[in-house]
């Protein structure tokens, strides 16, 4: 089973979010450059026929989305995506919610959402059991990204970087510390995916 950082834009100076992120305005202030190349194309995604992306991006995310089995994200994710209508991250996929305090209202989704208030390695036991043969468990978010990191549990991480400087945010790894092996990069219009292996 990998665990794998998926679906990750990042400015090149490191930021998955623009300053001033929240609730209404879930990619802060500048933050919707990171994601104009899911539009900017004439290939439809499979798995969001709304995404619009160059051939060689929607390859790369469409490979990526089909290979998740679950997810594991951050209550602060969770609440600025306004939980994501209750559709999740990626309909279909079990979503598994970090957090000390589960919400007392949240909303009527399929799969239901598991809150984990055990920390990131009960989290990702949780969603293995769920997740079946051959797929991925992606993560979202800085805080479970860095967690994972810190417990060894991190196989793989896809970052897809976008040429802008945002100046300031959310920083994915931000006294996170690791060896990285790279495994594949794949250069597209607006964007560059890049995958590393981590190193243990």
């Amino acid at each position: 089973m990998t665990l794998v950082v998926t679906a990750l834009a990042i400015s090149a100076d490191g930021f998955i979010a623009g300053p001033n992120d929240g609730p209404g305005n879930p990619l802060g202030d500048g933050g919707d450059r990171l994601f104009e190349w899911y539009t900017d194309g004439d290939t439809q995604s499979r798995a969001f026929p709304h995404f619009h992306l160059s051939a060689e991006s929607a390859r790369v995310f469409d490979e990526g989305a089909a290979s998740v089995g679950a997810i594991i994200s951050g209550r602060r994710t969770y609440d600025i995506a306004n939980a994501w209508g209750g559709r999740g991250p990626l309909p279909g996929a079990p979503l598994f919610v970090l957090t000390h305090n589960p919400p007392s209202d949240p909303p009527d989704s399929h799969p239901p959402y598991t809150f984990v208030t055990d920390g990131i390695a009960d989290a990702v036991t949780q969603a293995k059991h769920a997740t079946v043969e051959g797929k991925v468990v992606a993560l979202m978010g800085s805080s479970p990204v860095r967690q994972a990191l810190a417990h060894g549990l991190l196989d793989q991480i896809t970052l897809h970087v976008v040429p802008v400087l945002l100046g300031a945010g959310v920083r994915l790894l931000d006294e996170a510390s690791a060896e990285l092996e790279l495994e594949s990069v794949v250069q597209a219009p607006g964007v560059t995916h890049v995958t590393y292996k981590v190193v243990r």
